[in-house]
This record gives C-alpha cells, structure tokens and sequence, in this order.
C-alpha cells in the first residue's frame, strides 16, 4: 500500500489569507484543491510538500459571473463547470473538454484550476517508488536523465490537461494573485514547453479564474483520443475553434492540440482557414499543418507513430463538426461520448 509521507495542512478562508500563507512557506508549500492529480503523485514521492495550502474552503473560488463574456471560478469541479448552462451554449469545446476527463468520480473532486495545472505525465515518471529507483530515477524527479530520449537536455513528460487546449482555442485569460498582488494572462502563456517547469505560475501565485471573451459568430470543438471511453488522460486532444460570417466565409480561427508536448500547442494551421470556407480541401489543409506541428514521444500510451498520423483525423473531426456536419455516430465511436 502507497501511503502519504507527513505534511501540514492549512484550510485559508481567503484568497488573500492563501497568499499569506504560501508567501511565508515558500516552495515547501503546494496548494491542493481537489487533489486528484497531487495526492497520488504524493504517495509515489514524486512530489513532497511540507505543507498543503487547502482552497476547498477559499470564499469566490466557485463565483461564476456571465456578463460580457464569462468568468468561472478556479475552484469550480469539472463537474459543475460541465452543468453551467453558459458553458454549454457559449463555450462547446470546452464543455466537451471538461465532459471527458477522467471518470464522473473524479470529475465531481477535480477543480478546473487544479485540471489547467496539472502536473506533465511520463510512463517513466507516473511510477511509484521502487520502479523508478530500479532504473535510477529520471529527469523530472530525483534524476538526470531523460528515458524517453536519454540525449535530451530537457525533460519530455506530456502535458495532459484537456480543459487548456479547449480554453486556448477560445482565447481565455486567467487571474494570478499572490501577497504582492495580482496578474491576467492569456492562458497559452501560462504554459512552457518544458515537462518540468511546465508552468509560468510562480509557486506563491494561485489561479484564481479563467475569463472567457464574448464569441458571437464563433463555434468549438473538441476532440480526444485515449484508449478507454472513460478515466484515461488524453493521447491526443484537438480543440478547435472557428468564427464565421454570415455566408460562411472564415474570419478567424485556432487549432490547439494537447499531449504532443510538454504544454499545450497552439498551431498555425487555423490561419490557412481564415479567407475561405469550412470546405473538404481546407479542412485537409489544416490537418496536415497540424500534423506538422505534432511531436509526440514515445512516453505514454499507444504508438508515437500512429499518434501523429491520426492528428489530421481528429482535426478534420473537430472542423466538420463545427461546419455543422452530423458527428455524432463518429464521436460515439471513437471517443464513446455523445458531445
């Protein structure tokens, strides 16, 4: 049986009182929130804090505000961020994004701060102990050495995270307060492309909220491969999203693909759309741009080879399903969700 090691554990009521306390503990501090993706990295050493900083009692975390665009709370579950009807209607990709992770169980614990923060995953590194002393240790934890590509200078572990590449691809910003005050970034800059220090979040900063612009004339999607219909993380992820006029002409549009690197990518294949129509020959376009930009490792489930060929797939997937194309046998079938 995998214990706990010791920690303390502090339950602010206050974002600001969070702060205090992060800002006084230093790096031995780790905020925890659902604990879905902390506490089994906890029992597998991978991460030791010595202290856990509780948000479950933290007053606004859970706010949802729908004015001109929509602000969720951090401290929302998946759970009830897939229930607000604004979610639903407005905001697909991300509905369909939040629908997907992990199993119902986990869903009603896991927090969308927790999920847009999660840790970055390796077959090399989500091991317990004893396996990843047997092959002493990796990059990422207690090593120096990358298995996934030994000559590497950087650490490969993936970025697993399915609600990020929904919020990308709709331009979302999120809120980053500490004791010396607070920041908005844009979400896709919250994210490194390196599989250790994968986020731009400072350890005494918490994210707070995830704002959403108004999208008139804009449609999402998202898309996700994994080898069971529930609990796994994401092979591959594909959020797309398109703003159209009125005769269906493109004006903007972003493809953000997730699982093919160390943070979620936003590529540049949503420019090739942009001028044109949602039509067969630019859906296929965009797909083998996409599929350029893909470069996954050999460090998680299913071939590496396969992963990066099926890329274009679950673009064209995403793209018909916005053009209004009738997805849903092709997503009970190949996600096993009814989006």
């Amino acid at each position: 049986m995998m214990r706990l090691p010791w920690f303390k554990y502090r339950a602010p009521k206050s974002v600001a009182e969070a702060a205090q306390i992060l800002a006084a503990e230093g790096s031995d501090a780790m905020l925890i929130a659902g604990g879905t993706d902390l506490l089994p990295n906890m029992k597998r050493r991978q991460q030791t804090p010595a202290t856990l900083v509780s948000l479950r009692q933290v007053a606004g975390l859970k706010a949802v505000v729908n004015g001109k665009g929509l602000t969720l709370g951090a401290g929302l579950t998946l759970s009830e961020v897939v229930d607000t009807p604004a979610v639903a209607d407005g905001y697909r990709a991300l509905y369909q994004a939040a629908a997907q992770v992990a199993s119902p169980h986990l869903r009603n614990m896991g927090t969308l701060g927790g999920n847009l923060c999660l840790d970055t995953r390796c077959l090399y590194y989500n091991q317990n102990e004893d396996w990843r002393r047997a092959i002493d240790f990796c990059m990422k934890c207690d090593g120096e050495t990358c298995w996934v590509a030994t000559s590497s200078k950087r650490c490969l572990a993936v970025s697993s995270t399915d609600t990020a590449p929904a919020l990308i691809s709709l331009g979302a910003k999120v809120r980053l307060v500490s004791a010396a005050g607070e920041r908005e970034i844009a979400l896709n800059d919250l994210y490194d492309n390196d599989g250790i220090k994968y986020l731009t979040r400072q350890s005494d900063e918490i994210l707070t909220a995830v704002s959403l612009p108004d999208l008139p004339g804009w449609k999402s999607s998202y898309w996700k491969l994994r080898r069971r219909g529930s609990f796994d993380f994401p092979i591959l992820g594909v959020a797309a999203a398109v703003k159209s006029a009125a005769d269906g002409t493109v004006l903007d549009a972003r493809i953000v693909l997730g699982a093919v690197s160390s943070r979620p990518l936003l590529t540049e294949a949503g420019s090739l759309l942009v001028g044109g129509k949602l039509s067969d020959e630019a859906i296929a376009a965009a797909g083998k741009k996409a599929t350029s930009a893909a470069k996954p490792m050999d460090n998680t489930d299913l071939d590496l080879y396969w992963r990066k060929d099926v890329v274009s797939s679950f673009v064209a997937y995403a793209l018909r399903e916005i053009r209004g194309d009738d997805m849903r046998t092709t997503r009970m079938r190949v996600t096993r969700q009814i989006g």
